[in-house]
């Protein structure tokens, strides 16, 4: 799990004392886990923001909240604090983050992530494109937003069918369909 060293803890400390609130703690968690695009991030969290998956980790003086999705992500991570003479850095260390840690049990949202990280926007980054994943709505639909040189291209509609609803759907049966919320009005860097 992760480790937040004394000095960490302290600098935390000080920060949580000066929010609003006696109830504040942090949430750990992993954007995009298991993908090039991970990104280890420390939040404020007050009593009741929490998900109710979270794993709760008492420290002397604040709560953590550990995000369950993104646990197995953080095995070694480490919370640091070093002054400096600018003040101070806080670190924040995870070597397995974008580590594909993906299984037929991960959840959808993780199974989509890496699917689009490592087999569909290899493909769209030749032409300067890419695709993330917004959410997982009702009846297990996909909400894709396209960036980059997709966003506003004439052919996003090919690449939407035949490519990555294509290519989610067939590995991914429990998945019933695939919808772009991208304004395609935007054609600034659209790839022609």
């Amino acid at each position: 799990m992760v480790e937040i060293t004394e000095s960490a803890q302290e600098y935390l400390r000080d920060l949580l004392s000066k929010q609003d609130g006696s109830h504040v703690g942090i949430r750990v968690f992993i954007a995009d886990p298991g993908t090039p695009m991970a990104e280890t991030c420390i939040a404020y969290c007050r009593t009741g923001e929490e998900q109710s998956d979270d794993i709760r980790v008492d420290y002397p003086h604040f709560p953590a909240w550990i995000d369950a999705n993104s646990e197995r992500f953080l095995e070694d991570a480490l919370v640091d604090y070093a002054e400096d003479r600018m003040g101070g850095q806080l670190t924040i260390k995870a070597p397995n983050a974008k580590v594909p840690n993906v299984s037929e049990d991960s959840p959808l949202e993780d199974r989509i992530n890496y699917l689009l990280h490592s087999q569909v926007n290899p493909s769209l980054a030749s032409h300067g494109g890419m695709v993330s994943l917004v959410e997982v709505v009702e009846e297990s639909v996909a909400v894709l937003q396209f960036g980059g040189g997709c966003q506003g291209c004439g052919m996003v509609d090919m690449t939407l069918k035949d490519g990555v609803e294509k290519t989610l759907l067939e590995q991914l049966p429990e998945l019933t369909a695939v919808r772009d919320v991208t304004d395609h009005s935007i054609t600034e860097n659209a790839y022609f």
